[in-house]
């Protein structure tokens, strides 16, 4: 990955980093794994990947496991890491790939996920509710800066 696209652009303020979090991405037959946010939590009844926050003294790779277990009930293997953003409230994100077993059924946490969603790179660009930093991530998959 390329230190310039971690960078603000030309002019802004700097990003002051305040917490980590890591971001699952799983795919299934030409579909990314989406979830709708639960309505109470930040960011409530938006579009994107799971994940979340890192705890202390947690790797990322464990801290994504953790993550999709509790928004999903999901068993994932964590892949590589393919990508790292800054939010601009200053949360650091690690993007990695998981592994999913195909005959998992999964089960949304019932406050923090609303929905679960499997969809095209082409349907998530057009869901409006789609968390930008989640656009960006796309984004940089089309472009080929990201492979998955």
């Amino acid at each position: 990955m390329s230190e310039d696209r971690k960078r603000p652009p030309e002019g802004a303020a700097p990003q002051r980093v305040v917490k980590r979090g890591v971001v699952a991405v799983a795919r299934r037959e030409g579909r990314f794994l989406a979830i709708r946010r639960g309505r109470t939590v930040a960011a409530g009844g938006r579009v994107c990947f799971p994940g979340g926050h890192i705890e202390p003294g947690e790797e990322e790779h464990a801290a994504v496991v953790r993550e999709c277990r509790e928004e999903l009930a999901a068993a994932v293997t964590a892949g590589v890491c393919v990508w790292r953003s800054v939010t601009s409230w200053g949360t650091a994100l690690a993007w990695w790939t998981v592994a999913l077993d195909e005959a998992a059924e999964l089960v949304p946490h019932p406050v923090e996920v609303e929905e679960i969603l499997w969809l095209t790179e082409a349907e998530l660009f057009a869901e409006p509710t789609l968390l930008e930093g989640n656009r960006e991530f796309l984004a940089a998959v089309r472009e080929g800066r990201v492979r998955l």
